[in-house]
């Protein structure tokens, strides 16, 4: 089978397509016939070798993935041949950029029927991590308000989406040329960052998500109330800040489990999210997909996706 492969770490160069054995599920997992792997940043920092995870080498690339169960491991009982699937294949974020790949059993789920593998391939990582900062870390309930920053982006969006479903008051941060576009994923308060200072708008807000970082995650601090919590993906706040401030702040690295996948593909199934897919390539262009990533080549908003060959 074809697997995008990295031998030693480096810039997107580093990547090729090799022709490697099937894998075999073992205990807890299943085999997936890969119909669609999502591209993340995540992937590339294991490309570079900067991921905060042991990654031996050489490896398989890619975590995000959707397609149909090839064959099941020893004590899998939820699936059988022929489910269609979709979900992350391990905590090491390893192994989707591939024909077939081994995942566990309980980091994936079955698919709703209605959700084609392209736009399934996109959700998994960033809907949990987004699910997980809103609820989990910062603890929001219906009515509070929260600040997302970075709204715009993979993560961003779906955030958006999910506080507006769940009744927050959502105040968000992006581009002028997106903010038409998070205000109809559900933003009340969309602020151009590059022309208005958030400060100037937002105060007491019970939660920060911070998906930027640097002076933005600073700065966030003046905006929340007493009591409440900023909750970062890009890197730990400032704990002395933040008893100055009297907040809490965390930063923290996404869990994905079969029942945060239950949650988000129930409300993909309802209509409750809209998945956000930019550019579609080849399995065999999986460099471009990191060019990309890196910047150096334009692509739309959303996430990239790679597409087998089916």
């Amino acid at each position: 089978m074809r697997a995008v492969r990295v031998h030693h770490y480096g810039a997107p160069e580093v990547l090729s397509v090799d022709d490697i054995d099937r894998p075999t599920p073992d205990t807890g997992e299943v085999l997936v016939r890969v119909h669609a792997a999502g591209v993340g940043p995540w992937d590339a920092l294991v490309r570079a070798g900067k991921s905060a995870l042991p990654q031996p080498l050489p490896l398989t690339l890619g975590s995000d993935l959707s397609g149909v169960v090839a064959a099941i491991g020893p004590d899998v009982t939820r699936f059988q041949p022929g489910d269609s699937l979709f979900g992350v294949t391990n905590p090491h974020f390893t192994g989707a950029y591939a024909e077939y790949a081994v995942a566990k059993a309980t980091m994936v789920v079955k698919k709703p029927p209605g959700l084609d593998d392209i736009d399934a391939a996109s959700v998994p990582v960033v809907a949990v991590t987004a699910w997980q900062a809103l609820f989990e870390q910062a603890g929001l309930t219906r009515g509070q308000t929260v600040l997302i920053h970075g709204a715009a982006g993979n993560v961003g969006g779906f955030a958006v989406q999910l506080a507006h479903d769940a009744g927050l008051n959502v105040i968000a941060t992006a581009s002028a040329e997106d903010i038409d576009d998070v205000r109809s994923l559900g933003a009340q308060t969309a602020i151009d960052y590059r022309a208005a200072r958030f400060e100037d708008e937002a105060s007491g807000v019970d939660a920060v998500i911070d998906l930027v970082g640097g002076e933005t995650q600073t700065r966030s601090f003046t905006v929340l109330r007493r009591g409440g919590s900023l909750i970062s993906t890009v890197a730990p706040p400032d704990q002395a800040r933040a008893a100055q401030h009297g907040v809490r702040a965390a930063f923290f690295l996404v869990d994905v489990t079969d029942e945060r996948l239950t949650r988000i593909a129930v409300m993909l199934e309802q209509g409750r999210l809209k998945t956000m897919v930019g550019a579609v390539l080849p399995l065999a262009a999986a460099r471009i997909a990191h060019e990309m990533l890196d910047g150096l080549h334009p692509h739309p908003r959303g996430k990239i996706v790679l597409r087998m060959r089916t």
